[in-house]
């Protein structure tokens, strides 16, 4: 079936729906990665300290727990929109993550109650972790079955749209407040602001959620399989571990030239942290845009064969890239080699939403994509920036090179076994 097939109203419908599910995605995004971008100037009211790397690591730690229930949140959100709805599901994560983000602004210092302070925030950022692990699976799942047939790679490119967007955004307000506060000012109050414009934000979005359609049936709902993480394992072990495979590498390189790649220009490069914060913001902003290009290209070529232009060119030019990034002094030099990169990305990052939801049924579908993303994101993605300067530190660093090149051949080779024409959210051309 092709997008002609749909009235005015339905194909209205569908996109008001893409617009709903993805202005969730990028609250979530932004409140989880406000709390990177204001860490510098929030860590002295919670982790009192004579040394401010000590302050550093300690919010570093946070933010790292955060990373760690996404797992669990994967397969909470994931089970509940199997057995409860995609719109439930997404209506409670971006709720959860208002909360959080209500709980950190309204928060006392140490100063004001001591030790629960630091606890506190903990528990806020759990909270945050909890509901952007849930959050990824489902909306990916929704914005896949909700899209326009023989348009799903365009319409499922704008998760990540939003996702990148919510990092941008994130970056965006800080640099506004800092043009407009001194610096005492933002360690006093300041860095409270952007976390109140987040709750809010999420409270904006809690409402278009809540005049989405459901996308899944009764019938799905009250499969006795519905939201099953044993009957996923006993029927889909295949298909979680493909998704888990080609999920590890894709995660990996995402974290390597986005979050981690501001660091390599300072550290490695040697540039000014100023020129490596305006290369990574245009080079973003690029990437965001690059998303439904490439997810149009998926719709002509297939799903299949853009993975497997991913991992075949994520293997063959990681090490270039970053060896010359390494040595190179030119500003325009870099921002071109990291927005090639990100090119490649593109490949995966566009339809990654879209092609593991094409591996599962609807009575598992949400808990496969979310579970399998979270723990390889977890583990690959979210230790990315650990293994690089560990191995930096240890006069290897162009280990870590191979590592990312090794984990996209086996992306390559996961991306082997997709199916050409999916079992599952298949076009009907």
């Amino acid at each position: 079936m092709t997008t002609t097939h749909y009235t005015g109203e339905e194909r209205s419908k569908r996109i008001f729906a893409i617009v709903g599910a993805s202005s969730g995605n990028l609250v979530e995004w932004f409140d989880f990665y406000v709390y990177a971008f204001c860490a510098i100037y929030f860590a002295p009211a919670f982790f009192p300290s004579d040394d401010p790397t000590v302050q550093l690591l300690n919010t570093a730690g946070v933010f790292a727990a955060g990373f760690l229930m996404r797992p669990i949140g994967g397969w909470l959100f994931g089970r509940v929109a199997d057995k409860h709805g995609r719109k439930n599901s997404m209506m409670i994560a971006v709720l959860m993550m208002c909360g959080g983000s209500l709980i950190i602004a309204c928060l006392p210092t140490y100063a004001s109650i001591g030790a629960w302070a630091p606890a506190l925030l903990l528990l806020a950022r759990l909270i945050q972790g909890l509901s952007v692990g849930g959050e990824y699976g489902t909306t990916a799942t929704y914005m896949s079955e909700v899209a326009l047939r023989g348009q799903r790679g365009f319409f499922a490119s704008f998760q990540y749209v939003t996702l990148i967007g919510g990092q941008l955004l994130a970056v965006l307000t800080v640099v506004i407040m800092q043009q407009f506060l001194s610096t005492e000012e933002l360690r006093d109050y300041g860095w409270r602001i952007p976390f109140v414009i987040g709750a809010v934000a999420a409270v904006i979005s809690l409402f278009l959620r809540r005049s989405l359609e459901e996308t899944t049936t009764a019938e799905s709902r009250k499969d006795k399989d519905a939201g099953s993480i044993s009957a996923l394992f006993r029927d889909h072990k295949a298909a979680f571990i493909t998704v888990l495979g080609y999920t590890a590498g894709g995660s990996l390189i995402f974290y390597t030239f986005t979050t981690y790649m501001q660091k390599y220009l300072v550290n490695t490069g040697g540039m000014h942290p100023k020129t490596a914060s305006y290369i990574m913001t245009g080079a973003l902003f690029l990437y965001m845009c690059m998303q439904p290009l490439f997810g149009m290209l998926a719709d002509k070529i297939g799903r299949r064969n853009s993975m497997l232009w991913f991992g075949a060119l994520g293997t063959l030019c990681t090490v270039p890239i970053l060896m010359t990034l390494k040595t190179t002094t030119n500003p325009f030099m870099a921002f071109v080699l990291i927005t090639l990169a990100l090119a490649i990305v593109s490949f995966y990052t566009s339809i990654s939403g879209l092609v593991k939801a094409e591996m599962f049924p609807p009575q598992v579908r949400a808990l496969g994509v979310g579970l399998a993303y979270a723990v390889a994101n977890a583990v690959f993605g979210g230790s990315a920036e650990y293994v690089a300067l560990n191995l930096k530190n240890m006069g290897m660093e162009s280990n870590f090179y191979w590592y990312v090149t090794v984990m996209m051949a086996i992306a390559f080779l996961f991306s082997l076994r997709l199916p050409k024409q999916p079992a599952y959210l298949h076009e009907d051309h």
